[in-house]
């Protein structure tokens, strides 16, 4: 089991984000996770400690949102995204360390960038939706960072929020799972990060239950407004520790 003080800093309130965010409160918390374990551990290692503890998540979203999801739009999202997973297998696999920093700053910031750009309402589209959901499969497989990719689909449609989030739970518990499959192909189960994820799992359930009770007590603009900031900086710092990397 990973024994950094540092890393426990930096995993607590990460986990606990991802529950908020998968209990329906603050869509896109759950993009601090990885970035934020990535500043004290490898990307692949932080990925792989965090992929155990969201699927134990999403069997709580799949019961919290039971019937409440747009089945028209899940055939073409679950179609790319398992594209997606396939792509970012490889890339895993391949890509040097610092490109995945780069890609996941660039993510993170464009994240924000997206909260501002995406205004307009848009009827579903099954070529969009086969893209983006790839883009989020393969997002989500290096760096669980699959949520802005989908939300770029999905925002512009104006779904009822239950709904929304009902579909996005559906799609990343089918996603999570799938995932499983790569990430032990590429040795990250060992016996240590195994250890860490039984660890922190517990909080899990805490974060989801925060989450609940966040999106029925405080305005989620102040959150957002919160989650952009701390997006904006981890973003920024993990962009700049990639195009460090690449010049070393």
């Amino acid at each position: 089991m990973i024994q950094d003080a540092w890393f426990y800093a930096a995993a607590i309130p990460a986990i606990l984000l991802v529950g908020i965010s998968k209990g329906g409160f603050g869509s896109g918390a759950g993009m601090f996770a990885t970035p934020l374990l990535a500043l004290t551990l490898p990307i692949p290692q932080a990925a792989a400690i965090l992929l155990p503890i969201l699927c134990v998540m999403d069997v709580a979203g799949l019961w919290a949102y039971r019937g409440t999801y747009a089945r028209g739009l899940l055939r073409v999202m679950l179609a790319g995204g398992i594209l997606g997973v396939i792509l970012g297998t490889l890339t895993f696999r391949y890509a040097h360390e610092a490109w995945i920093r780069i890609i996941l700053g660039a993510i993170a910031l464009g994240f924000v960038a997206q909260r501002y750009a995406v205004r307009a309402v848009a009827a579903p589209s099954a070529p969009r939706g086969f893209f983006w959901s790839s883009v989020s499969g393969l997002t989500s497989t290096i760096a669980h960072a699959g949520g802005p990719p989908m939300s770029i689909y999905l925002l512009p449609l104006r779904l009822d929020k239950a709904v929304m989030v009902g579909t996005t739970v559906i799609f990343f518990a089918v996603i999570n799972a799938v995932k499983l499959v790569p990430y032990a192909w590429l040795g990250l189960f060992d016996a240590r990060n195994l250890a860490t994820s039984a660890v922190l799992a517990p909080l899990a359930p805490v974060g989801i239950w925060i989450g609940v009770k966040l999106m029925r007590r405080i305005p989620e603009a102040l959150f957002y407004r919160i989650c952009y900031g701390i997006l904006l900086v981890v973003g920024a710092k993990l962009l700049w520790d990639g195009l460090a990397r690449l010049q070393e």
